[in-house]
């Protein structure tokens, strides 16, 4: 059993708090380690030295801040293999799914190398006698991210590597469930030649969540998690005066038409529903098939391939899908299977039962699947983040269309169809902040921004991508004249340029 350290002042430090985490491997139910929450000195010395470490760092030219992170980029592809390790070990996933992880955060990195070009300002000339504008963005200072376990390494890169290229110092707070892959990932930032304390990590529950969120030195926090706790982050963030971007859960749904090609829909449906045992918020956890023949089809077609789910630990080459992250959360999905039945949803297959041998205290549930689901019920309106799949029949396009716009939230969502009329009919009309045209997975690409609407997401920012250098920066701009022996005197009315 290991012991995890925080990491402050360009080592890793073991914090002297008397509240010890347990960290379990999901595939046995063993502890593998222990996690000390930090004590507020502790934060508050990660956030001071910090606040001073930044002062140089914001005024680093952009082109040395750049040499770093590709560095950091070379570093994050030479140990790939490591780093996956690290989330599937404290996880559960499945090692080519932490690869999956690992990349679509390393892309985030390669776009932060080019933050040069996207802190330009603008600059006009001559906007009045002999006065030039011109605009500039600055680093907000000390910021933070907040990060679930589902994606260890992924979110969190979502986050630090933007906000430090912009020139802020950055404090993680990393899930309490598996954050290795966080401290191992500092470590190659250290190693590129990242000054000390422009990336501190500190490890708690909702006592560090709170004392970062009050804390007047913070400027801005940006979470990933569950919609109630999004939106307290987002209420106690703002009232202190901080810039917060939060985003919270889903229940994404996927429109089949009868014209889609079936094999395309199922296999897509299998990888978005169950990869990752589901514990993903831009998962596909409704299917809308169009149609009682489409909806006949889609269930014929699933219920073998879902019976027949590769399940197994991470050691496993051939798993398809791993365990949950932890007891309680194998628990919860058991319950909702449960309520399923008793609510009068039809269960077509059953992972209640799902025993693996020599894993038997493992967090494993099987890949279960409902049909004649209902929006009242719970198994429908409930964020589940697991392997559990809902079919909701609907008998047109336009019924469809209105069960999404029925949902609270409104992270993702897919139709597969080969109409273009319909698709983008789907793409214009639908009232949800990422869609999928025969895509069943619509995360964008690291040059566009993530980001919900509805209940999915609390603020005005989307992560990465071009909103984020929005979100960790401020506009200044500038208006000047030299004097030129232009002899003026004072100008009581409102200024304007036209004189």
């Amino acid at each position: 059993m290991y012991i995890i350290n925080n990491a402050i002042d360009g080592k890793q430090v073991k914090s002297h708090s008397s509240r010890i985490n347990p960290i379990y491997n999901p595939a046995t139910g063993e502890q593998i380690a222990a996690l000390p929450l930090s004590t507020n000195e502790e934060i508050e010395t990660a956030i001071q030295l910090a606040k001073q470490a930044q002062i140089e760092w914001g005024q680093t030219p952009i082109a040395k801040r750049a040499r770093i992170m590709f560095k950091f980029l070379q570093l994050l592809n030479e140990n790939i293999d490591k780093l996956a390790n690290e989330i599937s070990r404290e996880h559960g996933k499945t090692h080519e799914d932490a690869l999956g992880e690992c990349v679509r955060g390393i892309e985030v990195v390669e776009y932060a190398c080019g933050m040069a070009q996207m802190l330009k300002g603008e600059f006009s000339q001559n906007v009045g006698p002999q006065i030039d504008s011109y605009s500039m963005r600055q680093p907000l200072g000390v910021v933070a991210g907040i990060t679930p376990f589902n994606f260890p390494a992924m979110v969190p890169m979502w986050m630090y590597p933007m906000a430090i290229m912009a020139g802020n110092a950055f404090i993680l707070k990393p899930s309490e469930r598996d954050p290795s892959a966080s401290i191992f990932a500092w470590e190659l930032m250290k190693k590129a030649g990242l000054p000390d304390n422009i990336f501190n990590i500190v490890h708690g529950d909702k006592s560090a969540v709170d004392y970062l969120l009050d804390h007047q030195d913070i400027k801005a926090i940006s979470f990933v998690g569950s919609t109630p706790i999004a939106e307290y982050v987002y209420a106690r963030g703002t009232k202190s005066g901080k810039r917060v971007q939060a985003l919270g859960g889903a229940k994404n749904h996927m429109i089949i038409m009868p014209d889609a090609d079936m094999e395309q829909a199922v296999n897509a449906l299998m990888g978005a529903a169950f990869g990752s045992a589901g514990e993903r918020c831009m998962a596909i956890s409704v299917a809308v098939p169009v149609g009682q023949e489409t909806a006949d089809k889609l269930i014929a077609a699933l219920k073998p391939k879902i019976a027949a789910l590769k399940i197994g630990p991470y050691t496993d080459e051939n798993a398809q899908m791993g365990p949950l992250i932890t007891k309680e959360h194998k628990e919860k999905i058991i319950n909702y299977i449960n309520k399923g039945i008793e609510e009068g949803a039809k269960l077509i297959v059953d992972g209640r039962d799902f025993r693996l041998q020599g894993y038997e205290n493992g967090y494993f549930v099987g890949g279960t699947l409902f049909d004649n689901v209902t929006p009242n019920m719970s198994i429908y309106r409930d964020e589940i983040f697991g392997p559990l799949l809902s079919v909701v029949r609907k008998n047109s396009f336009a019924e469809a269309l209105d069960l999404i716009h029925g949902h609270e939230y409104a992270n993702g969502t897919a139709i597969f169809t080969r109409d273009g009329d319909t698709a983008r009919s789907f793409a214009h009309q639908v009232e949800v902040g990422m869609v999928g045209i025969n895509v069943p997975i619509p995360v964008p690409v690291a040059y566009h921004s993530f980001g919900g609407w509805k209940r999915s997401s609390f603020g005005d920012y989307g992560i990465y991508g071009p909103e984020s250098v929005n979100f960790y920066t401020r506009l200044k701009t500038v208006t000047e004249r030299w004097p030129t022996g232009i002899k003026e005197g004072a100008i009581f009315t409102f200024p304007n340029m036209n004189k």
